[in-house]
């Protein structure tokens, strides 16, 4: 197997038809000046050892060694050996709520980045569990499909923001459904969903759902974000509050925790609901409940053992600029001697 560990800085390859284009133009310009004050045989006279050729053979030269380079630092690498790792675990889809009612703070700094961080820390807890994150709010959608690869997961899960979904509502039954068909239906591991929502949902088809879910044996676990009490949904201009939600008679929008609805939904397949807070996220208590859960064995091929190959496309780099440092910008004797031998 092949890949580079840098990939991004092939962009910087981008930068070769630039020069070839800058260098075309420059010397339609150059040649345009001279031949408004000089004839041609005056020009051959002026500079006998002018050599476009060499200028062009010279940046041809410099570029692929510049590709060399930027492959190099690219860092190559090949993978010697495939070897099957047996994993042991289960299959969690993470349900986020990502309504506007999330951006509430009455959990620091406001409930949704006070989920973001208590998925995160969930990641640093799985050592061989295979994850997904489904996000919803009107509509869902899903944010990673099931993997183990948790750097990835992590990525994923930095880049959720509420405007991801521009239909606003808490559709948690659509979460849920969505949640149960990016399970693996051929995988014999046990299958949970953690649902973190503050519960503000404005469905009928929450509770279907969940029947569904347990008559295919899923535990879901519920974490509720906010409080009881509620808050005001906050409105930000450039990085700077600017006032509070609204609703249509012009009061503010107070949204609250409906702790009981989650909890219905937990109980309903077995699961455990807990609320989260600012010195208590659940994490730790859903995730000790999925060690309860029977693991299974399933393998997954992957490439191990990967060597860096990048001192050969630098070592070719090098001998390339050597080479376009020898080639002589003018005509020369030698040099037009060398080759015609």
């Amino acid at each position: 197997m092949f890949r580079l560990e840098h990939p991004y800085l092939l962009y910087l390859l981008a930068i070769i038809p630039i020069v070839f284009i800058a260098q075309w133009l420059l010397t339609i310009w150059r040649n345009k000046r001279l031949n408004q004050h000089f004839s041609k045989a005056n020009i051959k006279s002026l500079a006998p050892a002018r050599s476009t050729t060499k200028t062009w053979l010279k940046l041809i030269v410099y570029s692929i060694a510049f590709i060399f380079l930027i492959i190099g630092v690219s860092n190559p690498q090949s993978g010697s050996k495939m070897e099957e790792v047996k994993r042991k675990g289960v299959d969690v889809m993470i349900a986020l709520d990502i309504s506007n009612s999330m951006l509430a703070e009455d959990l620091y700094p406001n409930r949704l980045d006070r989920a973001k961080r208590s998925i995160q820390e969930l990641f640093t807890k799985f050592k061989s569990d295979r994850v997904g994150i489904v996000v919803f709010a009107g509509e869902s959608f899903v944010q990673l499909p099931i993997t183990t690869d948790y750097s990835a997961a992590k990525l994923f899960l930095n880049s959720i923001e509420t405007d991801l979904i521009s239909t606003q509502g808490t559709d948690i039954g659509n979460a849920i459904s969505l949640c149960l068909k990016s399970f693996d239906e051929d995988s014999p591991a046990a299958k949970s969903i953690i649902l973190i929502s503050d519960g503000e949902n404005h469905q009928e088809e929450a509770m279907a759902a969940v029947e569904s879910a347990s008559e295919k044996g899923v535990v879901i676990h519920t974490i509720g974000m906010g409080s009881i009490d509620g808050a005001p949904i906050p409105v930000y201009s450039r990085g700077n509050r600017i006032g509070f939600r609204q609703n249509k008679e012009g009061n503010t929008v107070v949204t609250k925790l409906n702790e009981s609805m989650l909890r219905e939904l937990a109980e309903t397949t077995g699961g455990t609901f807990i609320r989260a807070s600012n010195a208590n996220s659940g994490i730790d208590f859903v995730f000790s409940e999925l060690e309860k859960m029977e693991k299974v064995d399933f393998g997954s091929k992957i490439y191990t053992d990967f060597e860096d190959r990048f001192q050969y496309f630098l070592a070719v780099a090098l001998i390339l600029l050597i080479i376009e440092l020898i080639i002589p910008n003018t005509r020369s004797i030698w040099w037009e001697k060398l080759f015609a031998s």
